[in-house]
């Protein structure tokens, strides 16, 4: 994990949604994060993001049920 994550929105427009600073002293130590409780709230904050704030991709079966089986004639 880097100093800071830069969360982006979703779709071809996409923009900066979210930055997140990560205090982890470095050198960091894959092995011992494993345990590190802020590193388990920066990646729980980055999951978050992604998962529930950027939840807007619309199931296949949802497409399905409108008619669109090929994902080409779907993005026209």
């Amino acid at each position: 994990m880097s100093h800071r994550v830069v969360m982006m929105t979703n779709g071809p427009s996409a923009t900066v949604g979210q930055l997140m600073d990560v205090p982890l002293p470095r050198p960091r130590k894959r092995i011992a994060l494993a345990e590190d409780k802020v590193y388990h709230r920066c990646r729980q904050e980055i999951l978050c993001f992604l998962y529930d704030k950027q939840r807007k991709v619309e199931p296949i079966s949802a497409r399905l049920a409108a008619g669109f089986s090929n994902p080409q004639k779907a993005a026209a």
